[in-house]
């Protein structure tokens, strides 16, 4: 189940902080209110000191960084998947800080707010993160992943963690993963799928969280259906000096947006690769009663309105002749 930015942060900060918040009320008022330092139980172990440190809009992108394993694809965090964000950062500013380490360069490596972290470059706004020094990669990842709980992951996402948990051997099969991940084997399959499918390919989108389950199980299958070369050609055409495909489109609405974009790569892949042409050899025999077809030596014969009677003296004609 989502989790709302404020119970996350509730959750991360609920434990204490310098004025000893006992609720998560207090919890989400202690960090809404932006206090200097916060001492936060990570994972439920000892206390570390959080002091916020405010980051000028220009110097976002150079001073800090996203945790590796944060299981967020970073590339996909674009205007459109930021919306929900951007609207209120555009109107309010920047509501609750991320939640950052310093890192060995002298970055701050952002280990919630991924998305934070994103449209405050996008807006040019100050970015604003608590920043500690002692926090072990354990721990950073614990951090990581409890935060992503928030904003649902895409399905290429899921999969990722998925696919992971597969080669570790936490999970043997898909079976596993959907009991595991608390959700249906279709929407394993779907994943694991959409994992395997080229990043430039779904970059391709104005925003891969909003590509469910059909669109992911086509797309894989039209992908993988062309040849090496073609696939090559394909991604070629998704990615161009002009951008992204959804770049390229003067269409409004993320719904319209995605939709062309859908139609658009399903062209290509239709000039790439044509179908071929399903040939219909069937010969009629009995119009609406007996059809017949031949291929090589081989003869399919389908009968209709066939009574006991006259099936078994068909079947025993055959036996007399090919027995």
């Amino acid at each position: 189940m989502a989790i709302k930015t404020s119970d996350l942060n509730a959750k991360l900060f609920g434990k204490a902080n310098k004025r000893r918040a006992t609720t998560p009320q207090e919890a989400q008022t202690a960090a809404k209110e932006q206090a200097q330092v916060i001492e936060l139980a990570v994972a439920g172990e000892e206390l570390v000191s959080f002091e916020l440190v405010r980051i000028p809009a220009d110097e976002v992108e150079k001073r800090t960084t996203v945790f590796a394993d944060n299981a967020r694809e970073q590339s996909f965090l674009n205007e459109h998947a930021l919306s929900d964000v951007l609207t209120t950062l555009k109107e309010r500013g920047q509501q609750y800080p991320a939640v950052g380490r310093e890192g060995k360069d002298g970055k701050i490596e952002v280990l919630d707010g991924s998305r934070r972290r994103m449209s405050c470059i996008l807006a040019g706004k100050e970015f604003l993160i608590y920043v500690a020094q002692d926090i072990n990669s354990q721990h950073a990842k614990f951090l990581s992943d409890v935060a992503n709980a928030h904003k649902p992951l895409s399905l290429y996402e899921k999969g990722k963690e998925m696919q992971a948990k597969l080669e570790s051997g936490e999970a043997e099969d898909q079976k596993a993963l959907a009991r595991m991940f608390q959700c249906s084997e279709a929407l394993v399959s779907g994943a694991l799928k959409a994992a395997t499918l080229p990043l430039v390919l779904l970059q391709a989108y104005p925003n891969v969280g909003d590509l469910g389950r059909p669109t992911i199980v086509k797309l894989h299958k039209q992908y993988y259906e062309l040849s090496k070369d073609h696939q090559s050609e394909l991604l070629k055409k998704c990615q161009s000096s002009d951008g992204y495909v959804w770049q390229r489109s003067n269409v409004q609405g993320v719904a319209r947006l995605t939709k062309e974009v859908s139609e658009t790569i399903e062209n290509w892949i239709v000039e790439l690769s044509p179908p071929k042409k399903v040939v219909n050899n069937k010969i009629d025999l009995i119009k609406g009663r007996a059809t017949y077809s031949r291929k090589g030596a081989n003869l399919a014969l389908n009968l209709k309105k066939v009574d006991d009677d006259t099936m078994n003296e068909i079947l025993s004609f055959i036996e007399k002749k090919l027995g």
